[in-house]
This record gives structure tokens, C-alpha cells and sequence, in this order.
């Protein structure tokens, strides 16, 4: 990819610092310390169109339309073009990671294409027909997440867009089995319709928020989907170098903890959130020490 024309606006801002609760780490004391700009400024712009599609309580069209504008300041920073003022913070840290690192943009777009078909299908109080569907969703929604990070990382090959694919979608499923109690009520729907067939759940099961031997095994089922999916993408923490690599480790490590939580509520993270606290951040380091 051509390096981003440089652009006749000033480059000198930085990204935030993460704030907002994660499983895991982003841009920490193990990420090497040259990345943790360009790291911060892709979550700053990945949290944010999170924020648009998901947080208040505009109408659909109106988060629609807003994400449309910020995928045209995406596309002007691109271009070496200046963005809107509405979120400049955003965009001029990442407009310097665009042309410093060459990044692909259409991996950026893909997220927001992710974010949009959120808002629509929550609007409509539409479901997954199957897992093949979640997983295109995945694919758009955190895939380029782990892609953007090779790239900066330097790491090329076949193997490990694969694996860290794996990792990524494993990620998203883990965040929608662990935030059922809350989507559902909010129509947002993850549970995939042939999995609810096959367990034999009905949605107003589901919506009823009550686990029952039916909704535990399809909730067991489908955590143990994405704890093998995890798993399968895990080796790519040996192909990472050094503190990212070990940052890595942290992040499968994270996604795995939640799952044995997950576990031992025994179905009733259909109507309890589970978190982390310190001891699982132990647990999750001694783990990780012995990838």
C-alpha cells in the first residue's frame, strides 16, 4: 500500500490513554513502547465508533448517519485531507499513524461497516441464522483489530493472519457470551438461531433471562465453540517478539479467564455478568508464564 499523502494540517496530536474497562490489556507497559501511540490511536478510533453505534439513546438513523461521517473523516485522513472538527482528537493521531505505518485502510473500514450492521440489526431485533454468519461478523468487527497489529508489529504470513483471526473472533464471541444479561434485554440478539434450534430454545426463552437445562447447554455449547477457537489461535503468541508477544499472551489468557467464569455460573451468564478482578489477572499472568 502507498504511504498517506501528507497533509496540510498539523500532526502533533496524541491519542488518549485507554481508560475503559477491557478483559485485557491495550497499549500497556508490555506493548514496546514505539507502538503504544499507534496502538492507542486505533483503539481511540475503534472505541469511539463502538460509542456511536452503541452508547445514548439517538434513534438508529441518526447513529447511522453519524457513523456515515466519521467513515468520510476516515476516508479524508486517507486522502491527506484534514478531518471534521467533531472528532479531530480522534482522527489527527490517527492520521499520523496512517502515514507513518502505512496502515491498510480498509481494515478500518470493515469496523465501521461491523458497527453500522449492529445498529440496523438491533433496530430490526434481528438474529444470526448460524454460526457462519457471526463469524463474517467477526470478521469485520474484530478480525482487522489483530490484522492492524501484525502489521505493526511487522509479522507477516499466512499462519498467523489465521491464527490471529482466531484469536480475534474468539474475543468477540467470548464479549457476547459474557454480555448476554445485558444485549438481550436491549435486542441484540448473538445466539445464533440454529444453535437455538439444535438445544431446542426459543428466543422468548431467552428474553426471559432465566437460565434452564435447555439454555445452559446451549450457553456450554457455544462458550466451549469459542474457548476452541481460542485455542487454536493461541500459538501465535510465539510469533509475536518480545513485550508483544507477552501482551499476547495476556489477551488469550484474558478471553480463557472469562470463559471459566463463564463456566462456573453454569448457564447463569444469561442473567449475571461475569468481570474480572485482581486475583483472575493473577491467575491470568501465571497462565500466561507458562505458555
Amino acid at each position: 500500500m502507498r504511504p498517506v499523502p501528507s497533509s496540510p494540517e498539523p500532526l502533533h496530536a496524541t491519542a488518549a490513554p485507554v481508560t475503559h474497562y477491557e478483559n485485557f490489556p491495550v497499549a500497556s507497559l508490555l506493548c514496546p513502547p514505539h507502538l503504544r501511540q499507534p496502538i492507542a490511536a486505533l483503539y481511540a478510533f475503534a472505541r469511539t465508533a463502538d460509542d456511536i453505534a452503541d452508547e445514548g439513546d439517538a434513534p438508529a438513523p441518526e447513529r447511522l448517519a453519524a457513523l456515515a461521517a466519521y467513515g468520510a473523516d476516515l476516508q479524508a485522513i486517507a486522502e491527506g485531507r484534514a478531518p471534521s472538527p467533531r472528532w479531530a482528537g480522534v482522527f489527527l493521531p490517527l492520521q499520523r499513524v496512517l502515514r507513518s505505518h502505512a496502515l491498510p485502510v480498509p481494515l478500518l473500514h470493515d469496523l465501521l461497516s461491523a458497527f453500522a450492521q449492529d445498529v440496523e440489526m438491533t433496530a430490526r431485533g434481528a438474529t444470526y441464522p448460524d454460526r457462519a454468519a457471526l463469524l463474517d461478523y467477526c470478521r469485520r468487527s474484530a478480525n482487522p483489530v489483530g490484522r492492524l497489529l501484525l502489521h505493526l508489529y511487522g509479522v507477516q504470513g499466512e499462519a498467523a493472519l489465521r491464527e490471529s483471526d482466531a484469536i480475534c473472533s474468539a474475543l468477540q464471541l467470548i464479549n457476547f457470551w459474557q454480555d448476554l444479561s445485558v444485549d438481550i434485554p436491549r435486542g441484540r440478539h448473538y445466539l445464533a438461531d440454529a444453535d437455538c434450534a439444535a438445544h431446542g430454545v426459543s428466543r422468548a426463552e431467552l428474553a426471559a433471562l432465566r437460565p434452564t437445562p435447555a439454555t445452559t447447554r446451549l450457553l456450554q455449547d457455544n462458550a466451549q465453540w469459542a474457548r476452541a477457537l481460542m485455542q487454536s489461535g493461541a500459538p501465535l503468541v510465539h510469533r509475536l517478539p518480545g513485550r508483544a508477544g507477552w501482551e499476547l499472551r495476556l489477551v488469550v489468557q484474558g478471553g480463557l479467564r472469562i470463559l471459566d467464569r463463564i463456566d462456573a455460573l453454569h448457564g447463569a451468564n444469561l442473567c449475571r455478568r461475569p468481570v474480572l478482578g485482581p486475583l483472575d489477572w493473577l491467575h491470568m499472568l501465571a497462565r500466561a508464564m507458562r505458555m
